[in-house]
């Protein structure tokens, strides 16, 4: 029989099993436990097992702290294990914290309330967060309202976090600190708008500037200042007048309390210049101004600070039409303008540019007037006459009938072409029209000879019969001269007969006369000549008067009675 002096085996293992059994039950348990001493950087605690356990001081201290632990103090800690290899308790601090932290957090979550915790380290996408023990993620976007370059200055500081997702399982809790700024924002917005009217004229300070405009700091609250309120004269972008962190004065100008937006103006506090721009700019008045934009249908120009007035594209010169007015004038550029029409109503003042030049149309008139000659270059040539460039870069108009004589309009048009150098005479100038009429037939001398008289000076009609002399002899042909001193031309060696044989020009002299036809006109209106053509002609006429060869009448003697009559007739 067993005594307590004696215990039996199965008391023993009766003992043996209570004593484990109580020690395992306080793995995975937060328990309470005594610092008994420090080593090192080691705490050692006992939580009332055989055994005490170490744990590292750091546990013990919030990110970027050092610990603040001395013997006999009471801390929380987790058993992770009543005994290791080498009979020591395994304790957690942070275990600890982290299981007492997720129950806290729990419940805050629930409530939808703020938790404080300390920015402690960096990740991908973000940054982590301490919140007493439980590490959370704090994305890049949550960080603030507005993106911020430089996160150090709020790291290792104790701030107030918005909990938006919690998984216990996974261990994955994700905060905002946006949402805390937002809503305390909101509440202070909602508070300081009411305190604002408009009209009101408050101090404030730029925050940020975009290409619309700029965001001032009312204190809290901000107002956009857009950039056609910044002034009266024209502002490109905002940063011509305003830089980050400027303390600005600035008139409410429009609030929505609904949406909490504020428009903010600067120019409203100075002086409008369009106030008596009527009498500043009269009709007519020539000014001073300088180009500040350029588009595709004109120029504007400053006339003073806050005072615009539009260059039309049809009033930028007497000369250059359907041409970019970035051809013309350049931005910056100091210019002379004349007041077409002031619209202070509609802001609007129309400027001429071309009417401060002198127009070159009435210039031309004046230095050449109806009758004097002019040369120029052929600018182009259109299916009902020739334009030429005349002095004063304007254009005058040759009509196809005041080419030259004799021709018709279309085979004149094919004597010039486009860059070559003619001369004319000027026959009328409407300048109010634009338009300045040539003529270049009318500068050779004489003028249409008539049926009876087929040459009159160097004037020739073509297919008139004339009688030319020979002027010189060349293998291609010969040189002559329609009367005494008519104008010259030539003759093809395959028109100085019909027969092969009566095509060689050696068989004629210098200064022999014959007659020949007048077949046309080169390039240089020189006369082209043919005794074959007239030939032909007279063939044909001799054939219709005196009857065809089935008369009876040989083709010899009908070309001989038409040469008889034509000697008679001289």
């Amino acid at each position: 029989m067993a005594t307590t002096a004696n215990p039996s085996r199965d008391d023993f293992a009766a003992l043996l099993e209570q004593t484990l059994g109580g020690a395992e039950s306080f793995e995975g348990r937060v328990v309470i436990g005594t610092v008994t001493g420090i080593e090192n950087d080691l705490a050692v605690i006992d939580v009332g097992l055989k055994s005490e356990g170490r744990v590292p001081l750091r546990e013990f201290a919030a990110p970027g702290q050092k610990a603040d632990l001395k013997v006999g103090d009471e801390v929380q800690v987790y058993v992770d294990r009543v005994e290791n290899a080498n009979g020591e308790a395994m304790l957690s601090r942070d275990r600890a914290r982290r299981e007492a932290a997720w129950d806290n957090l729990e419940t805050e979550f629930a409530k939808t309330a703020r938790v404080e915790g300390v920015i402690f380290g960096r990740v991908k996408g973000g940054f982590t967060v301490d919140l007493s023990g439980a590490v959370a993620f704090l994305p890049g976007s949550q960080v603030d309202i507005r993106p911020v370059r430089d996160v150090t200055p709020l790291m290792d500081i104790p701030q107030p976090f918005q909990i938006l997702k919690m998984d216990r399982k996974r261990g994955n809790i994700v905060v905002s600190r946006r949402a805390v700024l937002e809503e305390t924002r909101a509440e202070q917005r909602s508070g300081l708008i009411q305190s604002l009217a408009e009209g009101q004229v408050i101090d404030g300070v730029v925050k940020n500037i975009t290409d619309y405009g700029a965001f001032v700091d009312l204190g809290g609250i901000d107002g956009l200042l857009h950039v056609t309120d910044l002034s009266y004269k024209r502002v490109n972008h905002p940063s011509e007048v305003l830089n980050i962190g400027d303390t600005v004065k600035v008139q409410i100008i429009r609030i929505n309390r609904d949406t909490q937006r504020i428009s903010l103006g600067m120019k409203q506090l100075e002086s409008d210049p369009w106030d008596g721009a009527s009498e500043k700019y009269p009709v007519g008045a020539k000014l001073s101004g300088r180009v500040t934009n350029i588009t595709e249908y004109g120029a504007f120009v400053e006339l003073e600070a806050g005072i615009e007035g539009l260059v039309h594209v049809s009033e930028m010169s007497w000369t250059k039409k359907n041409v970019h007015p970035g051809k013309i004038v350049s931005t910056s550029q100091e210019v002379d303008v004349i007041v077409l029409e002031v619209d202070p109503e509609k802001r609007r003042i129309s400027l001429g540019l071309k009417q401060a030049q002198n127009n070159p149309w009435e210039a031309f008139a004046a230095a050449h007037p109806v009758g004097s000659e002019v040369e120029g270059e052929v600018k182009n040539a259109t299916e009902f006459g020739l334009f030429i460039g005349l002095d004063g870069d304007v254009d005058g108009m040759v009509h196809m009938s005041d080419i030259a004589w004799g021709i018709s309009g279309e085979d004149a048009l094919n004597l010039h072409r486009k860059g070559e150098t003619v001369k004319a005479v000027v026959l009328a100038i409407e300048p109010d029209k634009e338009r300045i009429s040539l003529g270049m037939k009318q500068l050779e001398r004489g003028g249409p000879v008539s049926a009876a008289s087929p040459v009159s000076g160097d004037k020739l009609n073509k297919n008139a019969i004339v009688t030319v002399t020979v002027l010189e002899v060349r293998d291609a042909g010969l040189e002559v001269q329609a009367g005494d001193d008519g104008a010259t031309g030539f003759i093809k060696r395959t028109d100085l007969g019909r027969d092969r044989d009566e095509q060689r020009p050696e068989r004629f002299q210098v200064g022999q006369k014959f007659d020949a036809m007048v077949t046309g006109f080169d390039r240089s209106k020189k006369p082209t000549f043919s005794i074959k053509a007239m030939q032909i002609a007279e063939e044909k006429q001799a054939v219709q008067q005196y009857g065809s060869s089935d008369s009876g009448a040989s083709l010899g003697d009908i070309l001989g009675e038409a040469l008889k009559a034509r000697e008679e007739k001289k």
